[in-house]
């Protein structure tokens, strides 16, 4: 399978409008049994998380999984840091992109790929507004050219 693919269980739709991506590296994530549940469950948000590098370990902050229902006293934190599962040269290889360039580390989906979740981390850099309302003028652009094309085929 190709980076990216595998059952989809989350998406950060808001990270390709407010970051321009510029790589995007695919890592597992270190999980407690009821969090799994949820996970598989699509209880898992991903709008305001980020991952970051300390002591040369990769971790996933800020992202919401949901409490287990029937996990009772097994549930861990909604909001803990997840450790996620890179190789030593992609965390040293992003750790050094990170460094004063003013880039972060998005999630961009998380998905199962032969049973285990992982997560799509995009290196990306931050748009500005003039930057977004670019992108949305190309999008309704290429939206306005498809209709045309369509409505002039169809004659």
């Amino acid at each position: 399978m190709a980076k990216g693919e595998g059952h989809i269980l989350a998406q950060n739709k808001k990270a390709r409008h407010d970051y321009h991506i510029v790589e995007t590296v695919e890592a597992g994530i270190v999980l407690t049994g009821t969090e799994i549940k949820s996970v598989r469950a699509t209880r898992i948000q991903l709008k305001d998380g980020f991952a970051q590098i300390k002591n040369g370990e990769a971790w996933l902050v800020n992202v919401h999984i949901a409490p287990f229902e029937q996990g009772n006293i097994w549930n861990a934190d909604p909001e803990r840091t997840r450790k996620l599962l890179l190789k030593k040269r992609e965390i040293t290889h992003l750790a050094n992109e990170l460094k004063g360039t003013g880039m972060t580390l998005v999630p961009l989906k998380v998905y199962l790929k032969d049973g285990f979740a992982k997560v799509l981390i995009g290196l990306a850099k931050g748009k500005h507004d003039y930057d977004k309302r670019e992108t949305i003028k190309r999008r309704d652009q290429e939206r306005d050219i498809k209709k045309q094309m369509k409505h002039y085929n169809a004659r």
